[in-house]
């Protein structure tokens, strides 16, 4: 996939003199759902304004389809669709005005059957003719979905898309943001809801304080980071762990009913094959076993704790 955002040496420093973000470079592919991953205030919400022009940079700059943000602001922005976190839209608009309007800003020639077809797909089309004030929180996000898609941009910022709204509108977003992908559409959003990113992103990035920590392809990530847990369910609980297992690392619990050993997702097999057999030369015997592994989620929150 080739790149169609690149961000390079992007700082941004407040007037207060509090520095919202720190030489960020980033490059997202075409065609990807990329996941930003952060804590509040890690400077998600200012790299995305930045990006979508509505806040300055301090340093570096956005190329967005080869567009520079700064020097080529209409096209560049053309290009971009954004749905905020916040509920701001007309409140006294229809929704069909409003989303057609969205789409007018953009220099865009009216196209009613696209709006037709994007309020049908967000689930809209039967409250086209009523006014934005009259609508549900959950109705009203699916409006700036659809104010974002209006124009039919080739890149789109998700940013905290499904907080607060109900598991229906969470469902129809999230199968609306799949067809985008598979129609090439770039997709890049941010999320509390963690699992989200697990089931959606091709790469995951991390940032905290204003720097990016890491970026790394989903599936590499929970491959070179993740843990896993092997418990042992014994047949006779243990006093305590034998001195011919120390090295192990094992650890009690259920009142020494069971042991738990955790390793690396890389290449541990070898190794639960020989713990196995020194549990066996201690004479330990069990009736079951399970393994567990890190959730992304786990993995976040270990990167982050690790960053302070």
């Amino acid at each position: 996939m080739q790149p169609i955002l690149s961000v390079t040496g992007l700082s941004k420093t407040y007037a207060t003199g509090f520095q919202a973000l720190r030489n960020i470079n980033l490059t997202i592919r075409q065609g990807e759902i990329f996941a930003l991953l952060g804590p509040n205030g890690a400077g998600k919400t200012t790299l995305i304004s930045i990006i979508c022009g509505i806040v300055n940079a301090s340093e570096g700059n956005v190329m967005v389809a080869g567009h520079d943000i700064a020097a080529n602001y209409r096209a560049a922005r053309s290009m971009i669709g954004l749905v905020p976190q916040e509920l701001t839209t007309d409140a006294f608009e229809t929704v069909w005005a409003t989303v057609s309007f969205s789409r007018g800003l953009f220099g865009k020639p009216a196209n009613p059957a696209h709006i037709e077809k994007v309020l049908r797909d967000l689930s809209l089309w039967d409250k086209r003719n009523s006014k934005i004030i009259t609508l549900s929180g959950g109705m009203k996000r699916r409006v700036l979905i659809a104010k974002a898609l209006s124009h039919e941009p080739q890149v789109l910022f998700l940013d905290e898309p499904t907080a607060g709204v109900d598991v229906e509108l969470r469902r129809d977003m999230w199968k609306l943001v799949r067809a985008l992908r598979e129609s090439g559409v770039t997709i890049i959003l941010t999320t509390h809801y963690i699992e989200e990113a697990e089931d959606m992103a091709d790469r995951i990035g991390v940032i905290n304080a204003g720097e990016i920590m890491l970026v790394e392809d989903k599936t590499e990530l929970m491959r070179k980071l993740g843990k896993k847990q092997l418990t042992l369910q014994l047949d006779h609980p243990l006093a305590g762990i034998p001195a011919s297992l120390a090295g192990w690392n094992l650890e009690r619990s259920g009142d020494g009913n069971e042991l738990t050993y955790t390793y690396d997702t890389q290449g541990e097999g070898g190794s639960i094959i020989a713990l196995l057999k020194d549990l066996n030369d201690a004479g330990i015997c069990f009736k079951d076993l399970h393994t567990t592994q890190s959730s992304l989620e786990d993995i976040f929150v270990s990167l982050v704790r690790g960053g302070q």
